[in-house]
Formats: C-alpha cells, sequence, structure tokens
C-alpha cells in the first residue's frame, strides 16, 4: 500500500535521492575543476617538481578510499541541501580573487579545496559532511604549503647542529647558517631543513591517528608528535652527518650519502613512531546491526531533497564562476604598456650617479617590467640602488617574497649571515624596511660583505613586508587602479666609513622621496 502511496505523496527511495544529489555534487566538482583549472594544475605541476610535495599524489585516492569505506553509514543518511552554505562559498571565491589578484598560490590553492569541501555540505548537507569530516579536511594536504618554514627551520636545524658539535668537544665557527670545524666547512640548506620529513611524517602520522584512535584526545596527542619528533630526528641526523664526516675526513656522509643516511635515517623513526603509537591502539567498536549515527533517516525521503541539492549545486556553480570573469574584467582594464626606469644623474645631500661598481652580487628579481641599477657616490663612500618595477604581475612575472630576494640559500656566492628590520623616518613618515648582511662565501674577512635594506612600493605606498605588500596589490587591482609595484633595494659595503648602516639610513633619508617619484614617473606611463 505505502508503494502505491509514495509518488502520490511525492516520496522516493533514498537510494534515487542519494543518485541525484551526487550527479548535482559531481556535475558542479567537475565544473568547478574546469573553471579553476589553472589553479589545479598548478598544485599537480609542484607535486611533480618538487620532492617536498611528491606525497600529496596519494591523497586524493586516500580521501576516496576513506569516503568509500563508510559508505554503508553514509547511505543510511538523507542528502539535504543547504542554500546557507552559499554565504562561505562566496567569502571563499573572493578570497581566490584575492590570491589571484597578488598572484599568491597559497591563497588561491587554499580556495580551490576549500570550495571543492564546502560543496559537500552544500549539496549533500551537513549530517553527510560531519560522517566524512575527516576525509574533506585531509584534502587539505594537497595544498603544497608549508616552504615557508625554511629560513626558520635552516636557523633551528643550524643552533642544535653547531650546540651539539660545541658538547662534543668539536670546535666550531659560525656566522649564519655557515660554520667551520678542523675537517672542513659546512652549510645549512634548504634540503637540510628537514620540511621534507616534517609535512611528509605529520600527513601520514594524521592518517594512522584516525585509523588506530577513536578518542580525540589520543589521535591530537599522536599528531603533535608526528609532527615534533621529524624535527628532532633531522636535527640529530644533521649532527651526525657533521660528525661522520668530520671523523672520517669527509669520505662518508657527503654528497648522495648525505641524502641517503637522510632518508633511511627517517624511515626508521617513522616505523619505530608508529610500533610505539600500535600500543595504545583503539579497536574500531563494532556497530549494532541497523545502528547509524545521527538520526535514523525516513524510508520515503520527499522528492523535494533531490530537487534541492540540484538548484543549490547549480547556484553554487554560478557563484564560482564570478571571480573568474571578475579576473578578465580586471584584466581588460589595466595598462599594457611597458614601463620605464631611468636613474637620476643627481640626489639630494650631494649624492651623484657615479661609475664605481661596489660588487657583483645583485638581488634576485622576478622578471621585472622594469628595473634600474645604479651607485651613488658620495665623500668617498657609496650606496647601491636596485629596483625592480612590475606591472601586469602573474606568476612569472611579480613581487618577489623577502628571503629568496637578497640571497638564495642555493647560492654559490653570497650567503645571507643576518636579517632583521628596523624604522626609518623619511619626512612625516615611518617606513618600515627588512635588513640583511650577507657574505661572500669563502671570503676571510667577514666585514668585507654587504648590508642590504629592502623595502616594496605599490602605487605610491611604501610596505615592509611581503604580506602587507601583496594585499596591497591584490585590493588595487579590485579597485581597478593597477599593480604598478616595485621593490627597491639599497646596499652598502659592510666596511664603509661611519658604518653600512648608518650610511644606508642616511641615504633613505635624503633619496626615498627622489626615489618613489621616478616610480611615479613610471606609473605615469599608461
Amino acid at each position: 500500500m505505502s508503494a502505491i502511496m509514495a509518488p502520490r505523496l511525492g516520496l522516493q527511495p533514498p537510494a534515487a535521492v542519494w543518485r541525484s544529489a551526487l550527479a548535482a555534487l559531481l556535475v558542479m566538482l567537475a565544473a568547478m575543476l574546469i573553471l579553476y583549472r589553472e589553479t589545479a594544475l598548478a598544485m599537480v605541476t609542484i607535486w611533480v617538481r618538487s620532492e617536498t610535495f611528491t606525497h600529496a599524489f596519494l591523497v586524493p585516492p586516500i580521501v576516496l578510499w576513506l569516503v568509500w569505506r563508510d559508505r554503508a553509514r553514509l547511505a543510511a543518511l538523507v542528502p539535504r541541501a543547504n542554500a546557507w552554505l552559499l554565504l562561505p562559498v562566496a567569502f571563499v571565491a573572493l578570497l581566490w580573487l584575492l590570491g589571484e589578484m597578488a598572484a599568491v598560490n597559497a591563497v588561491t590553492q587554499f580556495a580551490l579545496v576549500a570550495l571543492l569541501v564546502l560543496a559537500v555540505p552544500a549539496v549533500l548537507g551537513l549530517r553527510v559532511a560531519r560522517a566524512v569530516a575527516f576525509p574533506l579536511a585531509f584534502l587539505f594536504f594537497a595544498v603544497p604549503f608549508g616552504e615557508f618554514l625554511l629560513p626558520l627551520l635552516m636557523q633551528l636545524t643550524a643552533d642544535f647542529t653547531v650546540a651539539a658539535l660545541r658538547l662534543s668537544g668539536v670546535p666550531v665557527f659560525r656566522e649564519g647558517l655557515m660554520f667551520v670545524i678542523p675537517s672542513g666547512s659546512w652549510s645549512v640548506v634548504e634540503a637540510c631543513s628537514g620540511v621534507r620529513y616534517l609535512i611528509a611524517s605529520f600527513m601520514v602520522g594524521t592518517l594512522y591517528a584516525y585509523l588506530t584512535y577513536r578518542s580525540l584526545r589520543r589521535r591530537l596527542i599522536f599528531m603533535a608528535v608526528a609532527l615534533a619528533l621529524p624535527l628532532l630526528a633531522n636535527w640529530v641526523r644533521a649532527y651526525g652527518i657533521v660528525m661522520l664526516g668530520h671523523l672520517s675526513d669527509n669520505r662518508i656522509a657527503t654528497g648522495v650519502d648525505h641524502l641517503i643516511y637522510g632518508w633511511l635515517f627517517f624511515g626508521v623513526v617513522i616505523f619505530l613512531l608508529f610500533m610505539v603509537g600500535a600500543r595504545w591502539a583503539e579497536p574500531q567498536a563494532a556497530a549494532p546491526a541497523g545502528a547509524d549515527e545521527g538520526t535514523p533517516a525516513p524510508a520515503l525521503p520527499n522528492r523535494g531533497e533531490a530537487l534541492a541539492s540540484a538548484a543549490v549545486a547549480a547556484a553554487m556553480a554560478l557563484l564560482v564562476a564570478m571571480p573568474q570573469l571578475a579576473q578578465r574584467q580586471i584584466a581588460q582594464h589595466e595598462s599594457t604598456v611597458p614601463p620605464t626606469l631611468a636613474a637620476p644623474v643627481t640626489l639630494g645631500a650631494g649624492w651623484r650617479l657615479g661609475s664605481e661598481v661596489i660588487t657583483d652580487w645583485k638581488p634576485t628579481l622576478e622578471n621585472p617590467s622594469a628595473n634600474l641599477d645604479a651607485v651613488y657616490v658620495r665623500d668617498g663612500r657609496a650606496v647601491g640602488v636596485s629596483v625592480g618595477y612590475y606591472r601586469n604581475q602573474g606568476y612569472q612575472r611579480k613581487l618577489g617574497d623577502a628571503e629568496g630576494l637578497l640571497a638564495r640559500s642555493a647560492d654559490n656566492a653570497w650567503a645571507r649571515v643576518g636579517t632583521g628590520g628596523r624604522s626609518v623616518s623619511v619626512g612625516e613618515r615611518s617606513i618600515v624596511v627588512r635588513t640583511a648582511a650577507l657574505r661572500r662565501l669563502g671570503a676571510a674577512d667577514a666585514e668585507s660583505g654587504l648590508a642590504a635594506w629592502q623595502l616594496y612600493w605599490v602605487n605610491g605606498h611604501f610596505a615592509g613586508s611581503d604580506s602587507a605588500a601583496k594585499l596591497r596589490v591584490a585590493m588595487d587591482r579590485l579597485l581597478g587602479r593597477g599593480d604598478d609595484s616595485a621593490v627597491i633595494v639599497v646596499y652598502a659595503p659592510r666596511n664603509t666609513a661611519g658604518g653600512a648602516d648608518t650610511t644606508l639610513e642616511a641615504f633613505l633619508q635624503q633619496n626615498l622621496g627622489a626615489i618613489e617619484a621616478t616610480l611615479m614617473q613610471a606609473r605615469s606611463q599608461r
């Protein structure tokens, strides 16, 4: 009787509702990946190019397996769309647009994954999303993120290695990330930072904790250990490599051996971590027959549930298409005229353009639209000025990160041995600059290096940090002001009479206005 009455009451079996809702979800996800294909392809490109993120290839199949693993529990739930979740979808879509305007991969890629995750509660409902909360959260491991930790991890590795060597009775002379022991010179480079071990261990440890434990407390403790252990293990590995080289007169633990010992050591550490973690494993409790988390689903859901899922999926697809349309509109109205920069012959306080060559060092600029390199002299002192000007920014041309701008860790000629920041008063303004001490590798005199200061300029405003500069670029592009911006680097020999930092501060106070006028002139070339 109920089967005969169902069509008249507008009801249908749960399986039919699931088929309709899943179809709507899959079509919407496919449309989203097509719209944001460049962002998705950028993620995959990083997976292929960088060994640090090769593990991300495993994330999508693991997520699908975790969802399939809970298919019986999910089948007992009823998909119910939530239109109000279109609000956070709109916010994340705007976040993607801001990241795209500033050409920040991490922002656009996190936003894309967040949109994919939000599609599940929006189309299938919060109850379904809660049932697959961990697989959805695990999907964020697909974002190649974490390299910003490189400078900090390299510094910590150097700190531990030098301290352990001294405790072992080995004399050490250290400057920055470089140190010298009686048997030779060593340097902490990106491969020694341990960021690969950290990210891989945290991902695998998180999955292990979810599958092995049921209590949230044990899961969080194991995840914390999986995050901290590779740091300590990497420090011990770095110390062990240096000691092996020292005790063997550098016959082992260098070159390929360096990497082999590193990965073997890491594999042993993770294996032991899982062996110990298994002692406190909590087996999954068998669910009683017919039992289900949450409220049992009605036997014959309303046909309107399937229509609601399709409607929300269609609305979400239109919503996530809007940033793509906005991006194209913004690009059409931006200037494509190539800017030019000309170094002023004279500046304030007697500084004049000179023909001297201070050094062969140059900052690493990310394909600028125009650049300026000049040396200004006064009273026997010299200051180098390097400016990279950017217009029509994208992933191939953009303001670079300050950490790699002055000296990359893989640089074979120069090393950054000190960093900092300070505020410089220029007229009524207080300008924040990044500072760095640079040293030529192999130089006997520590004072023969350079002092370099760096700051950003965006459409007439100065910024001292990467994030502030990129946020202003994004906002200016959204408001139709264009993306004209520049990175300014001034530098002087560390053995400059009166002090390099004092000279650079006086130079900026006297001449930053003239440099800004040169940038404004380039900006007017539209």
